[in-house]
């Protein structure tokens, strides 16, 4: 998906997939707005250059910002129990049977193995 992105160090509107952090043209921080790629675009010369001037502004940006926690759709989080749910519980910690295939496969490690590059 595309997502509006304001940059407060080159003052420039990008337009970029995915949720992105840092500034494709000065790396600096980003600051994601909460408005639609459709809305954007839809917008007309002046509507975006009033929407840019807004943006500007350190109050305007934090009015037309948003949030976006990757952490929030992640498995680990979705795993962790709800804030109400037993807080004294923890989650269930995975099961090792499947890190226990993986180091019967590999090979034991040697100092004194030696490599032949050809």
């Amino acid at each position: 998906m595309m997502y509006i992105h304001y940059c407060k160090y080159c003052r420039r509107i990008h337009i970029l997939n995915g949720h992105k952090v840092y500034c494709p043209a000065c790396s600096g921080k980003l600051t994601e707005l909460g408005i639609s790629y459709m809305k954007y675009v839809n917008l007309s010369k002046t509507e975006r250059g009033l929407l840019k001037e807004k943006c500007a502004d350190e109050k305007g940006l934090k009015e037309l910002s948003v949030e976006y926690r990757m952490h929030r759709y992640s498995k680990w989080f979705k795993n962790l129990p709800a804030a109400g749910d037993n807080a004294g519980t923890a989650a269930p910690a995975p099961s090792l049977a499947s890190t226990d295939n993986k180091q019967a496969r590999l090979p034991e490690y040697s100092p004194r193995l030696q490599v032949s590059v050809s």
